[in-house]
């Protein structure tokens, strides 16, 4: 699918952006084009990689110039860039706005005034039932890129996302901060031990957008199903695979967090496709002269479960050690950890 072809990752410095760039580097791709502001992260993987099929484009997704001079001659996007950290998000919602939601209809519409041919847009579950500025910037994203995709024909440019849970040790995330907590001899902090959330690798995060550009449609929203813990269970699983007794601290739950998280809501499970790993959301193609929950409802909507991270499967201890072990950076770090 990608012989000869050019892939633009936007936000491509990132946890994400490393990871999809490794999956493509060794294979018969063309050219892999780097998009991000951080000029210090763009030159660290320039001179770790040292291939001529990476090239490097600052720019910022805020300003359709610099989208626009990245993306002639691309084939394929992968739009990744976003403001992904909750609490800063809350203290600066116009941040989030301007990255998250103007951000995505910049990249889209570029990619469609330059005929790019798929976009795939990186969502979160934080984007179902939302109630922080992140999330609620990732929910508007969703509907930017659904709406966008309905005005295109989708074999000049087909436009659709993915939506997946946390992204284990990815940067900024709980479990690099709980190892470094465990290296320091310091309480690891947990603000609920109760609070549960998805558990997906960086590998797995990939595949669901390679599932995606295999297999959605325009304006589908694809979801992987992913198992959850309870954040105390996690630190718990990091302190036995470390063979620690660090003290587990509970400070209280941080600006905008939910006690658990939906990749699918009520609503969008009705009309999901189940494809086995993965659900499928459709969008809605209806335009606005339709009478169809104006004078009638849907008797399914009150029946039916979100899909969220208490009632998805739910690891024990043992099975987060698994999992936490399937991790480059877990693996590496306990073993400078048991090499001190």
């Amino acid at each position: 699918m990608f012989k000869n072809k050019t892939l633009l990752i936007t936000g491509g410095t990132g946890s994400f952006g490393n990871a999809v760039m490794k999956r493509f580097l060794d294979t018969d791709i063309k050219e892999i084009r780097i998009f991000s502001r951080d000029e210090k992260k763009q030159d660290d993987m320039r001179k770790l990689y040292k291939n001529d099929k990476l090239k490097f484009y600052i720019g910022d997704v805020r300003d359709l110039a610099s989208v626009k001079n990245a993306m002639y001659g691309v084939d394929y996007i992968f739009h990744a860039a976003a403001l992904k950290q909750v609490p800063s998000c809350e203290f600066f919602p116009m941040e989030a706005v301007k990255t998250n939601i103007i951000g995505t209809d910049n990249v889209v519409t570029a990619a469609i005034e330059c005929g790019v041919k798929k976009v795939i847009c990186l969502s979160t579950d934080k984007a179902a039932y939302p109630i922080n500025a992140m999330g609620i910037s990732k929910a508007m994203m969703e509907k930017v890129f659904v709406a966008k995709a309905k005005t295109v024909n989708p074999d000049q440019t087909l436009i659709c996302g993915t939506r997946y849970g946390n992204v284990m040790a990815s940067r900024g995330s709980v479990i690099p901060l709980f190892i470094e907590q465990i290296k320091n001899g310091q309480p690891l902090t947990v603000t609920d031990p109760t609070m549960t959330r998805f558990l997906m690798s960086l590998e797995e995060a990939v595949e669901l957008v390679i599932f995606a550009f295999q297999n959605a449609q325009a304006g589908d929203i694809m979801v992987q199903k992913s198992p959850a813990s309870t954040v105390g269970d996690l630190a718990q699983a990091l302190k036995e695979l470390f063979e620690v007794d660090n003290e587990i601290k509970v400070i209280g739950t941080r600006h905008g967090e939910k006690s658990f998280e939906t990749l699918l809501t009520r609503e969008e499970k009705i009309v999901s496709t189940d494809m086995g790993g993965f659900y499928r959301v459709p969008s809605d193609n209806r335009d606005l002269n339709y009478d169809k929950y104006f004078v009638e409802g849907d008797h399914q909507l009150s029946i039916q479960d979100e899909y969220n991270s208490n009632n998805t499967e739910r690891l024990s201890i043992e099975q987060i050690k698994v999992k936490l072990m399937q991790l480059e950076y877990v693996r590496k770090e306990l073993e400078e950890w048991q090499a001190r």
